[in-house]
């Protein structure tokens, strides 16, 4: 994988139940609605480096808190030590169960947390293949590069809670450079190939499911029509919902619209938003200095990206 960022050199400690507090106090303040029958909870988190940074037992309860929120989280960058993981999900109240990928580019694998007492895991799981031989129709108006496939498949999984069956994607699309064209061309080619199967797979009479969800780490910048991310994410139907609560995007300070929850219409989320956790924790750290030792304290003990929720009608 990447190498994780660095371990914060500072003796800075913090009083778990402050946070714990402030976290909560937060929560309802960017109306994240319990959970309930009637009703599905769901979230998407890129987990800096979940497994290589060395977060002790204190952080993973930070962690376990908000996920434990949720009737399914999916959780991306996930390292092949799962220690971290197995011991979030045993810090959650209440059983959680699993479904692990396996590890694709930067060796990273993508992880659904689930309760089995509400949430009912279904027959299709794997990851999204394009057909070599489909790879000539993934293609973007003035994009001259070719698809070549995925870095990191996106995982799939479908769950039913009630009547309901959702067929989710999980994703955590190439990067590369937001300044070299062809990065930013090769990124744009993936998010179209999930569009388009998005697309293929609610429209087919034989289809799993019409309720898809396309979710995570789109590494997309802006929510606009200038993007190119954002233009071949909505180029076959799909959309972004309206936030409940305005705070910006999912990087540290809402600068970066990386994550998102995409659907398609007829299928919007009740709620949805960005649970800006960076904004209520380690106060007196962030009162020292902002942007050196916070930022850097932050996206090692918890994550560089804040967590994304929607809740859906079932």
């Amino acid at each position: 994988m990447t190498p994780p960022f660095p371990k914060p050199q500072s003796s800075y400690d913090y009083d778990l139940d402050t946070e714990l507090a402030a976290i909560r106090a937060h929560r309802r303040e960017r109306e994240i609605p319990p959970r309930a029958s009637g009703r599905f909870l769901i979230a998407t988190w890129n987990v800096a480096n979940f497994g290589l940074q060395q977060r002790r037992e204190k952080d993973l309860r930070l962690l376990a808190e908000m996920m434990g929120w949720f009737d399914l989280v999916t959780v991306q960058e996930v390292a092949n030590d799962l220690s971290q993981l197995y011991t979030v999900c045993e810090l959650i109240r209440g059983p959680r169960e699993l479904l692990i990928s396996d590890a694709a580019g930067n060796d990273e694998r993508a992880v659904f947390i689930f309760d089995p007492r509400k949430v009912e895991r279904r027959e299709l799981v794997g990851r999204l293949s394009v057909p070599p031989s489909d790879y000539e129709d993934v293609r973007l108006p003035g994009v001259t590069q070719e698809f070549a496939g995925f870095d990191r498949s996106p995982y799939l999984a479908a769950f039913r809670v009630d009547d309901l069956t959702v067929l989710f994607a999980s994703v955590h699309l190439i990067f590369g450079s937001d300044d070299d064209p062809r990065d930013i061309a090769r990124r744009a080619l993936e998010t179209y190939a999930l569009a388009r199967w998005a697309d293929l797979q609610r429209n087919r009479t034989w289809t799993y499911t019409k309720d898809i969800v396309a979710l995570g780490d789109f590494n997309m910048p802006e929510l606009s029509e200038d993007d190119p991310i954002y233009r071949a994410l909505t180029s076959r139907g799909l959309k972004i919902p309206d936030h409940t609560t305005i705070v910006g995007g999912s990087s540290l300070g809402g600068h970066m619209h990386y994550d998102q929850v995409a659907v398609f219409p007829g299928y919007e989320p009740e709620g949805y938003g960005v649970f800006d956790f960076d904004t209520v924790v380690f106060r007196d750290l962030w009162a020292d200095n902002r942007e050196t030792t916070f930022r850097g304290y932050v996206r090692y003990y918890v994550s560089d990206h804040r967590l994304l929720w929607a809740e859906f009608a079932t």
